[in-house]
């Protein structure tokens, strides 16, 4: 005999919160908006009601990837071909090649076992399996098996693909809608595990001007990001900084509450928030106009190195953007190692990715000669000393 609340529900025990021992009931607290993968689920179903290719493929994590959502609408199109990742996506290849729509739902860590699958199967065939890579960066209390940080790395590296990342629910939506319409080439929708930010606080913080949620998502023009937030134009010969927060996926958030501080801080910093939304192919009218316009470019990702980060700044190199020495250019990414189990907050706090890190860092590299101690006279401006740029690298 095993642990009975368990071995009535499986799915539900495999990665727990506090829970009362004698009755299974795990304690967590009540989301405000919808999670990310319901979101998601929820966009497919959509879709696979409109065009009957749409078919849904999972590795033994039906709950985990939203396709249990997907099943119960089209139990005939969804498939879970067990722990063989690496079947799942020459299975997704096959149908492909056949004219279906293949969604491959798989976490992020476990689609490292499907590479050698991604590489020749799917990619030098170009064909358009559309990867969508649940639990991508940090994942809380399931901890250093489960974070997503290299997907960017070893997905980005490859030929003939498109990589989005999400930064809120509404894009999320948008980007499966754009992947279902990418039919000649593999694509990568890759996500955080986590709840929506719901309609307020997208209208506050991101600009968003909703009256409701909208019930479907749109294509979005392939290779092209959106600027959040433009910093002020200054008048000629005041005196000032101009800072550009280039974010890919999870990191918008922290990086506008960083910006909107720095401004209210600081008065002779300005500063521009975008969003990136594809690693591949990168919007370079938007990298080229982020780097001629400001003194300062920092790109921001939930991943390791090797990712979004370094993709600008070869492009950036081989332009010759970098070549007269005035542009400042900060990659953060998650530090070179295991991020341990703790809540995602903690973890984002430890990997130096949290609004206060990027305030740090910002300020620091807009700080001139002779104000060095600049950063440091508002380092408590979160809630504690910001952290160096050697921390967040």
């Amino acid at each position: 005999m095993g642990y009975p609340p368990a071995m009535q529900a499986s799915d539900k025990m495999h990665g727990v919160a506090k829970f009362d021992v004698t009755t299974g009931k795990q304690f967590k607290s009540k989301a405000t908006a919808p999670s990310l993968t319901k979101v998601f689920a929820d966009e497919l179903v959509k879709l696979a009601e409109d065009d009957p290719t749409v078919v849904g493929i999972t590795a033994a994590m039906p709950g985990g990837t939203g396709m249990d959502i997907f099943g119960r609408r089209f139990p005939k199109r969804t498939f879970d071909v067990g722990i063989a990742e690496q079947h799942a996506v020459t299975f997704a290849a096959a149908m492909a090649a056949e004219g279906l729509k293949p969604f491959c739902c798989i976490y992020s860590t476990f689609m490292q076992r499907g590479y050698d699958q991604v590489v020749h199967d799917v990619v030098l065939q170009r064909l358009p399996v559309r990867m969508i890579l649940d639990r991508s960066g940090l994942v809380g209390n399931d901890g250093p098996t489960h974070h997503g940080t290299f997907d960017l790395a070893y997905m980005g590296c490859l030929p003939d693909i498109v990589i989005m990342a999400p930064a809120d629910e509404i894009e999320l939506m948008n980007m499966i809608v754009t992947a279902a319409g990418i039919d000649d080439m593999p694509s990568v929708v890759r996500y955080p595990r986590g709840t929506g930010y719901g309609k307020e606080k997208l209208n506050k913080l991101l600009g968003y001007k909703l009256e409701s949620m909208p019930e479907k998502g749109k294509a979005l023009p392939i290779g092209k990001g959106r600027v959040i937030k433009t910093a002020d134009k200054r008048e000629a010969g005041r005196p000032g900084k101009r800072v550009a927060l280039l974010s890919l996926g999870t990191r918008l958030e922290p990086a506008m509450e960083a910006a909107l501080k720095l401004e209210e801080m600081n008065p002779d910093v300005t500063v521009t928030v975008a969003d990136a939304r594809f690693m591949k192919p990168l919007d370079i009218d938007l990298i080229r106009s982020l780097a001629s316009e400001h003194d300062v470019l920092i790109t921001l990702e939930e991943g390791s190195v090797g990712g979004f980060g370094d993709h600008v700044l070869h492009f950036l190199a081989l332009d010759g953007a970098l070549d007269d020495g005035k542009l400042k250019v900060r990659p953060m990414v998650l530090p070179d190692r295991f991020i341990e189990t703790a809540a995602q907050s903690e973890q984002y706090d430890d990997a130096g990715l949290a609004a206060k890190h990027i305030y740090g860092t910002a300020l620091r590299l807009a700080s001139g000669p002779g104000e060095s101690t600049l950063a440091e006279d508002h380092g408590s401006l979160f809630g504690e000393v910001v952290a160096s740029e050697a921390t967040v690298a």
